[in-house]
Order: structure tokens, then sequence, then C-alpha cells
């Protein structure tokens, strides 16, 4: 079989290009990452999160393509169930899967006030109402599964699919200088860290592209 293709969009603002991303090398799976140019205009809008749906990232494999990260998420650990994606434990699997549905569909006026941006730094951001209770939320969640697994992941030693879906967040607290602290730092430091995130981070801050309404000083 050829080597799967991962077709992304922006490493510096693409958030779900990142979550494929990760999944990819949490399964273990031999891709190498081809990008679309943001200059296409479905491909901004998805940026801009104005497009209905999610197109990007997509992932080859063979005769199969999948989209969606939570599609690619599910077809992983089926082709890789030696990854070990999704926790064993029962009670485990079930709150990875809903809290990473949670993130996949959810918190809005967090991805829309705070847009990934991994090169850029906002020291003193001011964060309004809405994103307020979503990281609040967010915390909450990070904070209850570290409780129950030990860290330094979400669900224990090894990252899983709920770290893939919530490690651009971790990049958003870096950019707009969102305090963080006890297990929600033990979490963010854990992902910064990962060897995934650490090459992706590398890349994506030098990558040429700018998209000026993402760039704005708010």
């Amino acid at each position: 079989m050829a080597e799967a293709v991962l077709f992304i969009t922006s490493r510096n603002y693409s958030s779900w290009s990142l979550r494929g991303w990760l999944l990819c090398r949490i399964a273990g799976l031999p891709f190498h990452a081809e990008s679309i140019s943001p200059d296409d205009p479905r491909v901004k809008e998805e940026l801009l999160m104005r497009a209905s749906s999610i197109r990007y990232p997509a992932l080859v494999h063979g005769d199969v393509k999948v989209w969606d990260t939570l599609g690619m998420a599910e077809y992983l650990n089926e082709a890789f169930p030696a990854a070990h994606m999704l926790p064993e434990e029962r009670q485990a699997r079930a709150l990875c899967r809903s809290i990473s549905g949670e993130m996949h569909s959810g918190f809005s006026a967090l991805r829309s006030s705070l847009p990934m941006n991994i090169r850029a730094r906002r020291p003193g951001f001011r964060i309004w109402t809405g994103p307020r209770g979503d990281i609040a939320a967010v915390n909450a969640i990070w904070e209850d599964c570290i409780a129950r697994s030990g860290g330094p992941f979400l669900f224990g030693a090894a990252p899983c699919i709920a770290d893939a879906m919530f490690a651009p967040v971790v990049s958003r607290y870096v950019t707009y200088d969102v305090a963080m602290q006890g297990a929600c730092r033990t979490f963010a430091d854990a992902v910064l860290g990962w060897d995934a995130m650490q090459d992706w981070m590398r890349d994506a801050e030098a990558e040429p592209e700018e998209i000026a309404e993402l760039d704005i000083e708010f």
C-alpha cells in the first residue's frame, strides 16, 4: 500500500488540520502531509469559520478517503488497534468520546474570539464574557480528566484521541495569554512537549502564508 496522504490547510491557523496531524501521529500511520493553498476560497472560508462544513483535513489511505476529524479518529482507531487511541476501560472510553465530540461541535465563543495563530502572542489579551465561559468549561474537563487518570495527558501517560482534539486549545491559551495552573498547566505542558506537537509548531513558524483577517491586532 502506498504511503498515506494527509491533506491539510494552514499549519499556523488551522486547528482542524492540527487535529488530523496529531491523530495520524498517535496511530503510528506512515503518511506525508500535502498543503492546500489558503488562497483557495473554500479553504479561506473554513479558516475564517464561515464555511458550513469542514472538508480538510482529509486523509487518503489506500482506497479509503476520510475527512472530518472525528471520522478520521474512528477510522484510525479501527485500522490501528495497537495504537490504543481510545482508553482501555469502558467508562473512560465513553468519556473520551464524549469530550472529543463536545470539542468538535462546541465552544463556539472560544473558537471565534481566540482563533488559532501559533506564531502570534497577545499578552494581556482581553477575554470577553462568552469565551470566558467556554474557557471555564474546557478547564473543568481537563481538571476532571487529569484527576481521574493522573495525567499528564487527559487519559494517562500517553496521548489519545481527546488530546488531539484539545491540543489546539492549548495553543490558543498560549497565544492569548490565558492563565493556566494546576491540572490545566500539567496538561498544557504535556501537549507542548509532545514530539508531534513540537514538529507541527516548528513547521507553523516557518509557514510563509499570512491571512490578514487572522493576523489583525485585536
